[in-house]
């Protein structure tokens, strides 16, 4: 492990730490508003400030760092199972269902991603609570974020279906789903996993997207997309880089997962 990964590694515990001890560094809570200090600078009551409704900009930014972290992985577990399911079965059974299924997903990547993502969640109710916000979120990152991945897989397993191992366990009697649920996908583990781990930064910022348009979380649970809704007027922090540590965490956190993705690509 050099430096730059092992830099990396310790920015995200940290980050992910911070996060979770919330509770602890940020006893106001996120959603607590003391309306007699509305956008208040920095003070050793609020060591970030407050927003314009009087809310602890720590207790946010904290609790929205959670909120973000916690999602993108489950989105990207999501979407790495429907993957493998998807693709796993198109390499292995091959034909006409494999051709079927790669022009679906040629067809889904065609679109473009992220303008989809908006459509699709635009659609669905926006007054929801913020509870149901990070369900429908999560939901929609995982379901539509899976045809990128779904290739690599079905390539894989396109290349294990006359594998020895493969013939072996069919000459044993061993029928079609077993062997894919058993044989196939087990050994597809190094790629799914690639594939997991290469898609958390890509809904980290595809979630913060989205709560720039208001269509992510819901308030008052934050996220980094409702956070950097913020920096919408430009003319109203200038001088008050407080506010600027939303983003700066997003470029951490983002630059960090690159640094180590890339590292483990390398070594492979």
């Amino acid at each position: 492990m050099n430096k730059l990964r092992r830099l990396s590694f310790a920015l995200l515990l940290a980050i992910v730490l911070a996060s979770l001890g919330a509770d602890f560094l940020a006893p106001a809570g996120y959603a607590t508003q003391f309306r007699e200090t509305p956008n208040s600078p920095p003070t050793r009551a609020h060591l970030l400030g407050t927003d314009a409704l009087g809310r602890d900009r720590l207790a946010r930014t904290l609790y929205g760092t959670r909120v973000s972290l916690l999602l993108a992985p489950a989105a990207a577990l999501l979407s790495t199972l429907l993957a493998g399911m998807i693709g796993g079965f198109a390499g292995y059974v091959g034909g006409a269902w494999q051709k079927a299924s790669m022009a679906f997903t040629d067809l889904f990547l065609s679109l473009p991603w992220l303008f989809l993502l908006i459509t699709v969640r635009a659609l669905l109710p926006l007054n929801v609570s913020p509870t149901a916000s990070v369900m429908v979120t999560f939901a929609l990152l995982g379901i539509l974020g899976w045809a990128a991945s779904a290739r690599v897989v079905c390539a894989g397993a396109a290349g294990m279906r006359d594998s020895e191992f493969v013939l072996l366990a069919r000459a044993s009697g061993i029928g079609r789903a077993r062997l894919l649920f058993i044989h196939i996908l087990p050994n597809l583990k190094p790629v799914l996993l690639a594939q997991f781990w290469l898609s958390i930064p890509i809904f980290i910022l595809a979630e913060a997207n989205l709560g720039i348009l208001g269509l992510g979380v819901a308030e008052p649970l934050p996220s980094w997309g409702s956070l950097l809704r913020e920096l919408e007027d430009l003319a109203t922090f200038s001088g008050e880089f407080w506010k600027l540590v939303p983003l700066a965490l997003l470029v951490v956190v983002v630059t960090s997962f690159q640094f180590l993705i890339s590292h483990n690509e390398v070594s492979a």
